[in-house]
C-alpha cells in the first residue's frame, strides 16, 4: 500500500511538471511539495527517458523541457484571457527580463515600461515600440501579468488597469529566484554565433552528436519519448528512416514507460500513437470544448472525417449553414456576414494544434486521427429484436 501511494504521488508530480514546468512555493504549494519528496526518482525517469533537467529547492521546481521540433507555432504563450502572444508581446517579454534582471529588489510598472522602452530603441534591434497607444500599454501589461502568473513578480499595490487608463501606478517585488529559471536552453544566448534567426535557433537548441549505437539509440528514445508527451500525436510520416524504425520495434516498452509515470494511456494505430490523458489535464487545447466556439471546432472536424479534404470556400458555406442551424444556441451575431470567418479560423486553428488537420492555401486536409469525430452510419433495428 505504502509502495502504491509514493507511485501515484510520483504520477501526480510529474503530471504537475508537465502541465507547469515551473511551480512555486507561493502558487503551487502542495505539488512542490510532492516533487521535492520524490525528487530523485524524478530526476533519474525524466534524465533517462527525455534529457530533461530538474531543478528543485524550497521555492521553486523547475522542468527545463525543449520543444519536440522548432517550427510548431500552435502552442503559443498565452494571456490571461487566452488571446495568444504574437511577436511584439515575446519581444517585450524578453526585453521585461533583461530590465529586471538589472533592477532593485523592487520596481513600479511605470518604470519598467520606461526601461523596456529604452532597451527597445538600442541599435540594432529592429523592434518599434512606442508605449503611445493603448494596444501598446495592453501588450506590456499582458507580459506582466505572465509574469505575475509565474511569480517572477509580486504584486505589492495597485492595479494594471488604473496603469491602463493612466490613472495610478503599480508596485512589484521582483522575485529573482524565479526569474533566474526561466531560461531553458542548456547553452548561454550570448555564445551563439550565428547571426540569423533560424540558424541561431538551431544553434541555442542543439544537442551533442551521439558516437555509438547506445548513445544514438539513448537520443532517439528521449527525443521520441518528448514527442509523445509533448505532441497530441505522433505519425510516423513525421519520423526519419531511423526513427519511425526505432519506434515501431520499441513502442510497447516506451508507451509503458509513459504510462505507468504519467497515466497516460497509448492509443496504436497504423499511422502513429497518441499517448491520451483520461483525466484531460495534460494539454492546452481541448476538445470537445461547450459553447460556440467548440461546438464549431467539432462540426468541423466531423466534416472533413467525412469528406477528407475541403476547399476553404466549402468550409466557409458550412459554417455558414451551421450558424444559421443553431443561432438559438450559439453567441449573438454568428448569423452577420463575414462572421463565418472568425468561427473556421478558431476552429481550424484548434484543429491543427490538435495535428488532426493541414491548412493549405486554397483548401484543408484531413490527417488520420480525426477519424475519432467521424459520425457512424445509425443503425436501424427491426421491430421486436434485441440485441444480445
Amino acid at each position: 500500500m505504502i509502495r502504491d501511494e509514493e507511485r501515484a504521488q510520483r504520477r501526480t508530480a510529474l503530471r504537475a511538471l508537465l502541465v507547469k514546468p515551473l511551480l512555486t512555493a507561493e502558487n503551487d504549494a502542495d505539488r512542490l511539495v510532492l516533487v521535492r519528496r520524490h525528487l530523485t526518482e524524478l530526476r533519474d525517469w525524466l534524465n533517462r527517458e527525455t534529457g530533461w533537467r530538474l531543478l528543485a529547492d524550497a521555492e521553486t521546481a523547475r522542468l527545463f523541457k525543449t520543444a519536440p521540433t522548432l517550427a510548431d507555432a500552435t502552442h503559443p504563450a498565452r494571456g490571461r484571457s487566452k488571446e495568444p502572444f504574437g511577436r511584439r508581446r515575446y519581444v517585450l517579454l524578453c526585453l521585461a527580463l533583461a530590465v529586471l534582471e538589472r533592477a532593485d529588489a523592487q520596481t513600479t510598472l511605470g518604470r519598467l515600461a520606461e526601461e523596456v522602452l529604452n532597451a527597445a530603441a538600442e541599435p540594432g534591434l529592429d523592434f518599434a515600440f512606442t508605449l503611445e497607444s493603448r494596444a501598446e500599454r495592453a501588450d506590456l501589461v499582458a507580459v506582466v501579468r505572465t509574469l505575475l502568473d509565474w511569480g517572477a513578480l509580486r504584486r505589492v499595490a495597485g492595479d494594471e488597469d488604473a496603469y491602463l487608463s493612466a490613472t495610478g501606478d503599480v508596485l512589484y517585488d521582483v522575485h529573482r529566484p524565479v526569474l533566474a529559471t526561466l531560461l531553458t536552453p542548456a547553452r548561454g544566448p550570448s555564445t551563439i554565433d550565428a547571426t540569423g534567426f533560424e540558424d541561431r535557433l538551431t544553434e541555442l537548441t542543439a544537442e551533442p552528436v551521439a558516437d555509438t549505437d547506445d548513445l544514438r539509440n539513448q537520443a532517439m528514445r528521449r527525443r521520441l519519448t518528448r514527442r509523445l508527451l509533448e505532441d497530441p500525436v505522433v505519425y510516423y510520416d513525421d519520423l526519419d528512416e531511423a526513427e519511425r524504425a526505432y519506434l515501431v520495434s520499441q513502442r510497447q516498452a516506451i508507451t509503458r514507460r509513459i504510462e505507468e509515470a504519467t497515466g497516460l494511456l497509448p492509443e496504436i494505430r497504423a499511422e502513429g500513437i497518441a499517448m491520451v490523458d483520461p483525466d484531460d489535464e495534460l494539454t492546452d487545447v481541448r476538445m470537445p470544448e461547450q459553447r460556440t466556439d467548440g461546438h464549431v471546432t467539432l462540426l468541423v472536424a466531423e466534416h472533413l472525417a467525412a469528406c477528407g479534404e475541403a476547399g476553404t470556400e466549402e468550409l466557409r458555406a458550412f459554417v455558414r449553414g451551421a450558424a444559421a442551424a443553431h443561432a438559438s444556441f450559439w453567441r449573438k451575431g454568428v448569423t452577420e456576414p463575414g462572421a463565418e470567418e472568425e468561427l473556421l479560423s478558431i476552429a481550424l486553428d484548434k484543429l491543427v494544434a490538435l495535428r488532426l488537420v493541414e491548412v493549405r492555401p486554397d483548401h484543408v486536409r484531413s490527417l488520420p486521427a480525426i477519424v475519432r469525430y467521424a459520425l457512424e452510419e445509425p443503425t436501424v433495428r427491426e421491430p421486436g429484436k434485441i440485441r444480445r
